[in-house]
């Protein structure tokens, strides 16, 4: 009988795992990965075989490993890497949506390409510690998918783009080899962008629902959990509802990988405080009057930016200070203005 550890590195199982698993395990427990979150349950895989499951004291998100005895999960091992967002509502929560997570694919449709809208999912990439890539779908009902890469690319400040088609297979295997032999991606995007079609068109078959695309080119999600998908020639991919609210959460560091143009002409600025508005010898006021930097992409960055402190300040402390501050002195400043 081949060795349990060999079967669950075909789910993407290493030492790291092992030894982490190991100082949480309890006597009883063995190792497996959540592969399907249903809301009351979960379905596990440890290697050889699937199986039902109920967590005791924990919430596990897809793609975690677990400790799990007789139908119970007993505690996650530690996370190298997890997919979050801020949850939906009013509440600053954290929302676990997959873990240990090594490709982060950032859908877009060729026939819907919004850049701003693939910055701020990138944003949520690189906060999850995997490895962004753009994946543009639809590209055989699209006019100038060339000319939607060169776009896209611009946005996605240097991360990989991959034209893909589920019709003529372009791109297919590109991004099949990412995955390859044991990595595991996700698919990020709103709904109707072609994610399932997509895991179906890698699969060879149609394990995943979806709905027929209108003649437009739009299309409706049809994924109602999250899971985690073996692929025929290795590697795992996650499929995850439509995120009709793709809220960002802590990590603003996160900007600097999808904005670092932005962030090199700031360093260029006469004043290190600049605020890009009314200050002498601002780099980025300059590069929006030449045209050499797009105000689209500058509101954009500044929008995301705003959102992260925003988050940020819920919890610390110091930032609502100096924001209070900062309003303080506008407010004074104001009143002086108005003074006769």
């Amino acid at each position: 009988m081949p060795d349990i550890d060999s079967r669950l590195a075909l789910l993407g199982w290493d030492s790291h795992y092992e030894e982490k698993f190991k100082q949480v395990a309890g006597p009883g427990d063995a190792p497996a990965r959540v592969i399907a979150d249903f809301g009351a349950e979960y379905l596990l895989h440890d290697g050889v075989a699937t199986s039902r499951a109920t967590a005791r004291r924990v919430d596990p998100a897809v793609g975690d490993w677990v400790a799990f005895e007789g139908g119970a999960i007993n505690h996650i091992v530690e996370r190298r890497t997890a997919f979050t967002r801020r949850a939906a509502g009013v509440e600053t929560l954290e929302q676990v949506l997959a873990a240990n997570v090594d490709f982060a694919f950032v859908v877009a449709a060729a026939t819907d390409v919004n850049p701003r809208r693939v910055e701020r999912y990138l944003t949520i990439a690189w906060q999850s510690g995997a490895v962004p890539v753009v994946v543009l779908t639809k590209a055989d009902i699209a006019p100038t998918p060339d000319a939607m890469r060169v776009e896209l690319e611009s946005a996605a400040g240097g991360t990989t783009v991959i034209v893909t088609s589920s019709v003529s297979g372009e791109g297919i295997d590109e991004v099949t080899r990412l995955l390859q032999p044991a990595s595991t991606g996700v698919l990020l995007g709103p709904s109707g962008t072609g994610k399932s079609t997509l895991v179906n068109a890698i699969l060879g078959a149609a394990v995943m629902r979806t709905r027929e695309t209108h003649r437009s080119g739009e299309g409706r999600h049809m994924t109602s959990h999250r899971q985690l998908v073996q692929l025929p020639a290795g590697g795992m991919i996650i499929d995850t509802p439509g995120l009709r609210e793709a809220q960002l959460w802590e990590g603003a560091d996160a900007l600097a990988n999808i904005f670092e143009d932005i962030e090199e002409l700031a360093l260029q600025c006469r004043f290190r405080d600049c605020a890009h508005e009314t200050e002498p010898g601002c780099a980025i006021k300059s590069a929006l009057a030449d045209g050499s930097l797009d105000a689209g992409r500058f509101k954009s960055y500044r929008k995301l930016r705003r959102e992260l402190r925003a988050v940020a300040a819920k919890t610390d402390a110091r930032i609502r200070i100096e924001d209070r501050k900062k309003w303080k002195q506008i407010t004074m400043a104001a009143r002086t203005r108005t003074r006769p």
